[in-house]
């Protein structure tokens, strides 16, 4: 029986585990070494050559040309090495002064920089800084915001809530409930210009208000279905006969877990009274701060998107009937969020950018 040469064995430290990882995971910009470093992952897993080139869809050779070259060099050898060219032009000692500017300092007249006002700054082309920026993730033009919840009792709550949408109780449904309040019946001062062959709709950058409404909604984790009402005004009545709604809408024989946020209307005497008569409903609030972990918010986001942002309404009824109409087209064809993420990843993942919040010296 023929035998070819021997592969070379191939064991990873943690470290390179970890580093192989991030790298399989960057964006397209970077996929050649992606690729690269999910062979490697894949070989350590102890697929053979032909199975991880299967697995991949790419060729024996490149599977065997990588895995030799990490053997020998490790994680060094599935960087490209230099090619031939001219020298560079910029050398590292420029290079450390873009980024040390980009990220601490800003120019007088800004808040943030410029590719033309840094290469303005540092004598050199917008191109210049453009690729200087790319190769090191920065992007000055861009924020985000962020919140990070302070409630006491945050741990608790986010492994209670994720434990439900995970592992939900028997013979129970888990519904996420909020409210969208003050959604504004907008109509706008003259008739829309449609979309034509080369133009975009263009509507009018007024409006005038007719009023406003708000909507109560509960989200079926599992089924995807949404129980939802409107009302005109936003208090802890309101709520109330949404509750009623609910327990109408929902088979006796279910408990019912409410996923709610610490809004005021949730927690008064009235809603305590109303919750004594009705034990099968139990209340889970969010921690404070931490909309995120809401699956509503997700379909208040669906909803604004498709059917508010750029609707046009000429009265308060007009508005909550289309409110109306959408919910009975999203409940014929409903499809459920799916949530991935365990209470343990969400922790750690908070944890890591709390410490390289501290780290920052921020």
């Amino acid at each position: 029986m023929r035998r070819g040469r021997p592969v070379p064995e191939l064991k990873l430290s943690e470290e390179e585990r970890v580093t192989l990882q991030r790298w399989a995971q960057r964006p397209k910009t970077a996929q050649a070494l992606a690729i690269r470093s999910r062979i490697i992952l894949t070989c350590a897993c102890g697929k053979t050559n032909t199975e991880t080139a299967q697995h991949l869809r790419v060729t024996l050779q490149t599977v065997g040309k990588w895995r030799s070259r990490f053997v020998v060099r490790r994680l060094d050898g599935l960087l490209d090495e230099p090619r031939p060219g001219m020298p560079r032009k910029i050398g590292d000692e420029k290079v450390e002064g873009v980024i040390r500017l980009t990220l601490e300092t800003q120019p007088k007249d800004a808040t943030h920089w410029s590719t033309r006002a840094m290469a303005k700054r540092c004598g050199m082309s917008q191109s210049a800084v453009s690729r200087i920026w790319r190769a090191f993730g920065l992007q000055p033009h861009r924020s985000k915001t962020f919140k990070l919840s302070t409630d006491p009792l945050f741990i608790e709550k986010v492994r209670d809530i994720v434990g439900l949408y995970l592992n939900p109780p028997d013979r129970a449904l888990v519904l996420s409930v909020d409210e969208k309040s003050q959604i504004q019946a907008l109509d706008r001062t003259q008739p829309l210009l449609p979309m034509r062959p080369g133009q975009i709709e263009r509507p009018t950058h007024d409006y005038r208000r007719h009023g406003t409404t708000s909507l109560f909604a509960a989200l079926d984790v599992k089924a995807g279905t949404v129980i939802g009402q409107c009302y005109r005004r936003h208090r802890s009545v309101e709520f109330r006969k949404f509750l009623d709604t609910i327990d109408a809408a929902v088979p006796a024989h279910f408990d019912l877990h409410l996923i709610l946020d610490n809004y005021g209307t949730h927690k008064t005497p009235l809603i305590h009274r109303w919750l004594a008569r009705h034990p099968r409903f139990h209340l889970h609030f969010t921690p404070t701060g931490s909309s995120w972990i809401n699956q509503v918010e997700r379909w208040f986001a669906l909803i604004t998107e498709k059917r508010l942002r750029r609707g046009a309404f000429r009265s308060t009824r007009e508005l909550e009937d289309a409110i109306r109409d959408y919910l009975k087209t999203h409940n014929g064809h409903p499809k459920p969020f799916r949530w991935t993420k365990s209470a343990d990843e969400i922790l750690e993942n908070i944890a890591r950018f709390c410490q390289r919040t501290s780290d920052s010296g921020h």
